[in-house]
């Protein structure tokens, strides 16, 4: 469903409460670039600039798209011949997809083994332990009243939105023109366009929630009670309620195409199929570990799975008989992974021992650990609606299997409460009152 065509629902005042949302209403510089002058600009940009700038609004992307610079750059890289001529035998849509796959490539070394550094600034005023990432934008919450939306290139914020009375955030996620929460027992909807109000379901919608995720129109939400409620963002109504789980469902992954894996406290793992009213079917289990967090991959149909004993399982959904691999990724409980969207080689992990990790998505080994260097340094101050913050530069440090992680400070490697993956950077946050974004360059 079109979200624009059902904008006019979610700017509608509720008795639930209403708020409104600061915002700049300057026209950014992406806005204010002619297509001609990104043109030109684009010209002189590689291969892996041109997908970075794909990701900064939507008017880059469609500009990038439409001139098909990442091709004509894949061309000159790969098929030149001595005269410099290019091979013409290619078609369109295997440039796209192998110019992708060289995108993809560079992603996985940069991860594996370039120079990184972090950089962090104080973006709450108390902690806060999750984010998610999409078009080159961050979205921070859970912990403060506020979420905060963020450029991971300048540091910058860029929008805030505040709950709209003491009821505690407990999850969300994001797309162009919404912000979905679950506050409390109910949902939140933020719209990010023009009349920018908050619509609130009714009180008591979700008993004792614990998670959710949203893909339009509809938000799950797995609750104590072992079930997950499906919630229709535009018909304000729970549409289906499935028991999934006999303990808690303490995490979810949710696909554009309705496929809900749901994690348990207990330790199991179960599926079913929304567009279909499939039956649940159980995964697996991870025995005396309870899932504490998942993710699935739509283009592998990979599905994988995070222990509070530190494990990580992964299953193909197209045969859930067994488990594909398991490995020992961590001595302690993980709390977070992501993966590039489109990736399909690696996968990063954090959790409570603070390392953040890479993974290769076939076979399960782990392939980078990575801490930050215990020295900062203080790059340059920005003004912002909430105060000056400070952005810090800090050197990422790569370990070894044989190195002590015990034996290292505990302020170079903070637990890490929830993690997203962007090109060549992953966005991460440590219920405390950083964002981090650490940045994987040649």
């Amino acid at each position: 469903m079109d979200p624009s065509a059902a904008a006019p629902k979610l700017r509608q005042p509720s008795t639930a409460g209403t708020a409104t949302v600061k915002s700049k209403k300057k026209k950014t510089t992406s806005e204010a670039l002619s297509h001609d002058v990104l043109c030109i600009i684009f010209s002189f940009l590689d291969l892996v600039q041109l997908i970075r700038c794909s990701a900064v609004s939507i008017s880059w992307s469609k500009a990038v798209n439409k001139l098909k610079l990442h091709q004509t750059e894949y061309f000159k890289q790969q098929h030149s011949d001595p005269n410099g001529l290019i091979d013409a035998s290619f078609s369109q849509r295997s440039l796209s997809e192998q110019a992708e796959q060289l995108a993809m490539e560079q992603h996985r070394l940069a991860l594996q083994r370039a120079p990184a550094n972090v950089i962090q600034w104080k973006g709450h005023s108390v902690g806060v332990n999750q984010c998610r990432m999409k078009m080159g934008k961050v979205l921070t919450g859970v912990g403060d009243k506020v979420m905060r939306l963020w450029s991971a290139e300048s540091c910058k914020c860029l929008d805030e939105y505040f709950l709209v009375d003491k009821a505690p955030l407990i999850d969300f996620d994001f797309d162009e023109g919404k912000v979905v929460g679950l506050v409390g027992t109910r949902i939140c909807i933020w719209n990010r366009t023009e009349a920018r109000n908050v619509f609130s379901s009714r009180e008591n919608l979700f008993t004792k929630a614990l998670c959710m995720r949203y893909v339009d129109p509809e938000a799950v939400i797995g609750c104590e009670d072992g079930k997950v409620r499906v919630f229709d963002l535009y018909s304000r109504k729970c549409t289906q309620i499935i028991k999934m789980h006999q303990g808690p469902v303490s995490c979810l992954a949710f696909s554009d195409d309705q496929l809900l894996v749901s994690g348990s406290s207990l330790g199991t793992l179960s599926l079913s199929d929304l567009s279909s009213d499939q039956r649940v079917v159980l995964l697996g289990s991870t025995y005396s570990a309870g899932v504490k967090t998942l993710c699935f991959n739509p283009n592998s149909y990979m599905v994988f799975a995070g222990s509070t004993a530190g494990n990580v399982s992964c299953w193909d959904l197209r045969n859930t008989t067994r488990t594909l691999w398991e490995t020992r990724v961590s001595p302690n409980v993980i709390y977070s992974m992501h993966h590039l969207m489109n990736d399909t080689s690696t996968l990063v992990v954090g959790g409570i021992d603070g390392v953040l990790r890479t993974v290769d998505q076939v076979t399960g080994e782990v392939i980078s650990r990575c801490i930050m260097d215990d020295s900062t340094t203080a790059l340059h101050c920005s003004t912002e609606r909430f105060g000056t913050v400070q952005i810090e530069r800090r050197k990422v440090k790569r370990l070894s299997e044989d190195d002590r992680i015990d034996l290292m400070p505990r302020t170079s490697k903070p637990q890490i409460t929830c993690l997203a993956v962007g090109m060549e950077k992953v966005v991460t946050t440590h219920n405390d009152k950083y964002i981090r974004v650490w940045k994987f360059r040649k």
